[in-house]
């Protein structure tokens, strides 16, 4: 079930984009519009756009749009029903009760138990730590040089030594056996019964992008085992999608996200005042954490221990990361062997340099390559050099590995054209990594060949919502249908209507998408820019647009035409003489902008 047309209107009109972006962003007026620093994006100029008059938002810098619930779910993380419904409320609306399905509702209720007890244990050990039992843990944390504002920020707590103690607690809540087993923070057995899973440790809860505790790591007081021990996965804790701090980091004003091995790394550095810090959760990084990652950052520094396991941990990180767009460098901190140890011998200000110095993530693979072998032996420098061939393959784009094969051939004293004749004879021999990357370029004549086309459609879409007064004379050639894309398709048919109707609001078209990725390509399809000169040229760029758009449509018809469809070729014979016609005539095709 969806909220109606009607009330997500009302809701979205009720709440003035500038109005909401101003609460989060600096925005000075310039013109029609208001601009500022792009929240989703480090910047020094500003090139973020908010029209009062289209309720949308733009960013050309990094292409970042939508209207005021796009705005809400990028920024918050929120889905859009949680956006609706924070809006709904900043605005006074009362929405109406959602029908479930009772399957629906049963699994919604589920997980909001299991947050209200994993809210409730994170209050109570919250509470342990600052009690006379506490003391020991507390000693701990401030013996590692950890201030009470620290542990407040991340509500750090202790689990009493006794094995029962959560749980009697809980149940003198109210919660049942059942749930209380699924939150992951009891274990049983027919002996004991049910007992506390955390038991004498300090407790860092861990908290979702919308600081919602959803696990809890516990680091053990004495020398119990295992030193540290996690929370298992359950319906509302993912490990491969979760990391801890991101709730606080997500809004970081740095270009780049720090990535390290544990809560304490996190943590020292956020006193520290690096607080782009971030930590997978006792797991290897995955692809769902590099897809999590690019929401926030295109740039993000592994930081791992700089022991055998740290180097692994990142050489494992820097592929899964490039696969998600997402750019690597890496950071040494020798011969110190974390944050935390660094931080508390040289200083802030010496981290901070490290973090300058870290080296490209592709390069530290080659410098971590060449430790296999023996460059002073011809052989085993010829190995190594037909092992970065392979390791260059895995750059499709040619002038991204030309910029790699100059930068290895400087600091190796290799010859570029040796090493592009060794890259070329590892495609040859179908590498691995070969078999992988070598459909990409074609995919990319594609998209080039396409691209033409794409921007006729964006630049017919900006058109129409910034000169409504066009669609007199495009209507007479072009229809939805012509818009070849199917996302361009869909937006098309939706701003067709309203022009029928006597109205354009884009920003009611995209309360038709609830993804926030869709609402932000079909915001980029309403802020085509070229630039024109002058009357004769604007007609000049419309005639072109319009038959280049007309053109591919006829040509995608007639490739996926029936063969006994007569009736269709019939149709096609006529379109394509109108579309001659047209072209001769491209010079009469006047609008006025």
């Amino acid at each position: 079930m969806r909220y109606s047309d009607d009330i997500i209107e009302e809701v979205r009109m009720k709440n003035d984009i500038v109005e909401v972006i101003s609460q989060y962003v600096k925005l000075q007026r310039r013109g029609s519009s208001y601009f500022g620093l792009c929240p989703f994006h480090n910047e020094k100029s500003p090139s973020f756009s908010v029209s009062p008059a289209k309720q949308m938002y733009y960013c050309f810098g990094c292409g970042a749009g939508g209207n005021v619930f796009t705005f809400i779910m990028e920024y918050e993380n929120f889905t859009f029903v949680e956006a609706l419904q924070y809006l709904a409320q900043r605005a006074g609306v009362e929405l109406p009760k959602l029908e479930y399905s009772q399957e629906a509702k049963e699994a919604a209720d589920r997980r909001a138990a299991l947050l209200e007890v994993n809210k409730r244990a994170a209050q109570y050990f919250y509470y342990k730590l600052r009690g006379k039992n506490g003391q020991t843990a507390w000693n701990y944390l401030t013996g590692r040089g950890l201030t009470e504002e620290t542990m407040k920020k991340f509500g750090l707590g202790y689990s009493d030594k006794y094995s029962n103690d959560l749980y009697r607690y809980l149940k003198s809540k109210g919660y049942k056996d059942d749930l209380l087993r699924e939150s992951g923070l009891f274990q049983a057995d027919e002996r004991r019964g049910m007992y506390d899973k955390f038991w004498n440790r300090v407790i860092f809860p861990i908290m979702d992008v919308n600081s919602r505790v959803i696990g809890f790591g516990g680091r053990v007081m004495g020398d119990g085992k295992p030193k540290y021990l996690n929370s298992p996965e359950t319906k509302i804790f993912d490990k491969s999608r979760n990391l801890y701090g991101l709730h606080i980091a997500r809004t970081t004003r740095q270009k780049y996200l720090i990535v390290c091995e544990g809560y304490m790394d996190v943590i020292t550095m956020h006193q520290a005042g690096f607080t782009n810090a971030v930590a997978s959760l006792g797991t290897a990084l995955t692809s769902g954490h590099a897809s999590l990652l690019k929401r926030y950052t295109q740039e993000v520094l592994l930081l791992y221990d700089s022991d055998e396991a740290g180097i692994r941990a990142a050489l494992r990180g820097i592929p899964i990361l490039r696969d998600a767009g997402v750019a690597t460098r890496v950071v040494n901190l020798a011969p110190y062997k974390d944050p935390d140890e660094f931080i508390k011998a040289m200083g802030a200000e010496a981290f901070q340099e490290r973090l300058d110095q870290a080296e490209n993530g592709f390069l530290f693979r080659v410098r971590e390559e060449e430790k296999s072998h023996d460059l002073g032996d011809p052989q085993g420098k010829t190995e190594f050099f037909r092992q970065v061939a392979v390791m260059l393959l895995e750059f499709p784009e040619e002038l991204e590995r030309s910029n790699y094969i100059d930068a290895i051939s400087r600091r190796y004293r290799i010859a570029p054209e040796e090493l592009r004749k060794a890259v070329a004879s590892q495609a040859m021999r179908g590498t691995a990594a070969e078999k992988r990357v070598v459909p990409k370029p074609i995919r990319k004549e594609k998209e080039k060949r396409e691209s033409g086309v794409q921007k006729a459609q964006k630049l017919m879409l900006t058109w129409l919502v910034n000169e409504p007064g066009i669609y007199k004379v495009v209507k007479k050639y072009l229809s939805p249908e012509d818009f070849t894309e199917k996302f361009y398709e869909k937006t098309a048919k939706l701003l067709f209507e309203q022009l029928e109707n006597g109205e354009v609001s884009p920003a009611r078209i995209l309360n038709q998408f609830t993804d926030s990725q869709e609402q932000s390509e079909a915001a980029s399809l309403f802020h085509a820019d070229i630039h024109l000169d002058g009357p004769e040229e604007k007609d000049r760029a419309f005639a072109d647009a319009l038959i280049r758009i007309k053109e591919n449509s006829l040509r995608r018809q007639t490739e996926t035409l029936e063969p006994s469809d007569m009736a269709g070729l019939q149709r096609l014979i006529q379109e394509k003489k109108k579309l001659e016609e047209m072209s001769r005539r491209k010079g009469e095709l006047h609008i006025s902008f």
